[in-house]
């Protein structure tokens, strides 16, 4: 491992042990530096900011959970979805997520990595599951991108408005309803 890697290495790991610690406002460069014992010159090479830095972060350490692709619509994104709302219910990951999703509301450079390392490859991974699904028929055809809304709006709008969790039956229920809707014409 190189001097650069090393270095990248203990920064991300000083910045995921301090989003464990503090809430989002709380984390700052200079914490991070602290706690890295490196200087804030070395962390601005990389980072341009901490948002950007906290949220790779995150995704080096607690990455979102991937979607299973096992070829059936209903099977894979409901195991997904289970797996997300196990992630965002833990005290930790749970409270970063809804920390910086209030974040990218005000923070440009955060909202663009935030839509470049989690958001897009995973709604993108989510995409190719319904679009296989309106090819065979599973599904209709119509929005892919407003029936992933529909599914995952619901769980972001819990975590985020009604700070209400959802269990899995909850999940279920609502993928249900979500997918009756979107039925292909063979399963109607």
């Amino acid at each position: 491992m190189t001097r650069t890697e090393r270095s990248r290495a203990v920064i991300l790991r000083a910045a995921y042990d301090l989003i464990v610690e503090f809430p989002y406002a709380e984390v700052t460069i200079e914490k991070i530096a602290a706690r890295a014992g490196v200087g804030k010159p070395t962390i601005y090479r990389r980072w341009p900011s901490k948002g950007p830095l906290l949220l790779d972060a995150v995704v080096e350490y607690a990455m979102l959970p991937e979607v299973a692709g096992a070829g059936e619509l209903t099977r894979d994104i409901r195991t997904w979805l289970h797996s997300l709302i196990d992630y965002l219910a833990d005290p930790v990951t749970g409270r970063f997520m809804a920390e910086i999703v209030g974040a990218i509301q005000i923070d440009a450079e955060l909202a663009r990595a935030w839509h470049e390392r989690m958001f897009a490859p995973i709604r993108e991974r989510n995409l190719v599951l319904v679009r296989a699904a309106q090819q065979s028929g599973e599904l209709r055809a119509g929005s892919p991108d407003l029936l992933m809304d529909l599914i995952v709006g619901q769980v972001w709008f819990r975590l985020l408005v009604t700070k209400r969790p959802l269990s899995h039956d909850e999940v279920d229920e609502m993928l249900d309803l979500a997918l009756a809707g979107a039925a292909g014409e063979r399963n109607r």
